[in-house]
């Protein structure tokens, strides 16, 4: 519409819009890029009515008004096929998206703020363009033994890697239900990856159980070390046994073993994958995940992730290369009440987990 109306404001200003009249069916051209097929049609013709108009003014020529009011019928009739067209691929689109929808809440599904007596936050990036899954998989489940939660990076990426994080998915939140020992849940999931998963393919992660209150249990598989926070201090949770990725176990005589730590009041556990870690800005140099824990941390995990999700693209440059997947469990600080409180001020009443396991025994 915008070219039109500039032609026809040429001719009546200055005289020559008939010169410019082939330019007349850019604009039935453009309408088929943003417009339904009525409204190409409705451009096509409006621009036919004003060129015959310019040329009547100007006493063209029948077979050069013919030329142009020809072009301009073949454009509008091919702009308003290739509208139909895009509109029928943006159904086939928005279809797809739906059906992605669905498929990211049935593997990573929406994790609640608080979960038994701890407070929960999730970040989760895919590297690939338009997609809300990837290769990076996390989930957390409340269990008879208490909340348990997985965060892994499946080797390689596209479809091929979203299939193996939907079976580690799969099988870990049944196994988390069923196996009262953490070790176990493993190798669970280690047998199902041998039987399924090619020679090269492995899944790094780290499986970490809240069996009662005041520990943690954790199996690190070849992944990077959670981080854990006390004191506003962070500090690197290395493993003295690591063991090898998921799906290699057969090629190592190393077997998983289970590390028991401490998790106290006001404490937190960052679990990541290595899209966080090896996430690079302009100059090359690696994002510092512990420095910008350190600055972005509080009271609330959501908060904190948020604000660190931010500076982490910030670093990149605003888009990710790689899946990134961020999951930070606090305990909150419970006073002589047996209420949680958190940095505004408000007081929140949580269960010990141990009343709960008792309560799960009975």
């Amino acid at each position: 519409m915008l070219i039109v109306s500039v032609i026809v404001c040429i001719d009546l200003l200055a005289g020559t819009g008939r010169i410019w009249l082939p330019l007349l069916a850019t604009g039935p051209a453009l309408a088929a890029a943003t417009s339904r097929p009525r409204g190409v049609l409705g451009v096509g013709l409006l621009a036919s009515l004003l060129g015959a108009g310019i040329a009547y003014r100007h006493d063209m020529a029948f077979a050069h008004l013919a030329v142009v009011l020809a072009a301009l019928v073949t454009v509008t009739l091919a702009g308003a096929l290739a509208s139909t067209l895009r509109a029928r691929r943006e159904r086939v689109l928005a279809a797809v998206r739906s059906v992605a929808e669905t498929a990211q809440h049935a593997l990573l599904q929406p994790v609640p703020e608080t979960v038994g007596p701890f407070q929960v936050a999730v970040r989760y990036s895919a590297a690939a363009a338009e997609a809300r899954i990837g290769g990076d998989l996390y989930a957390l489940v409340p269990t008879p033994y208490g909340v348990r939660m997985i965060v892994g990076d499946v080797r390689g990426k596209g479809l091929p890697a979203v299939g193996t994080a939907a079976l580690v998915l799969g099988v870990f939140r049944e196994a988390a239900y069923d196996e009262p020992d953490l070790l176990d849940v493993v190798c669970r999931i280690e047998r199902s990856l041998a039987r399924n998963l090619g020679g090269d393919d492995f899944v790094t992660a780290v499986v970490v159980g809240c069996p009662g209150t005041g520990r943690l249990e954790m199996v690190n598989c070849g992944h990077a070390p959670p981080l854990l926070i006390r004191d506003a201090e962070v500090a690197a949770v290395e493993t003295d046994h690591p063991a090898p990725p998921l799906g290699l176990r057969a090629l190592s005589d190393d077997s998983p073993r289970l590390q028991v730590m401490p998790f106290g009041d006001g404490d937190q556990l960052l679990l990541y994958t290595d899209g966080v870690t090896e996430a690079r800005d302009a100059d090359r140099a690696f994002y510092p995940l512990p420095e910008g824990l350190a600055r972005h941390l509080c009271d609330e995990p959501e908060r904190t992730l948020a604000a660190l999700h931010e500076d982490l693209l910030d670093h990149v440059g605003g888009r990710l290369h790689d899946d990134a997947a961020l999951l930070l469990l606090r305990q909150p600080a419970v006073t002589g009440a047996g209420e949680s409180v958190t940095e505004a001020g408000k007081s929140v009443a949580v269960r010990p987990t141990a009343d709960v396991d008792d309560a799960t025994a009975a």
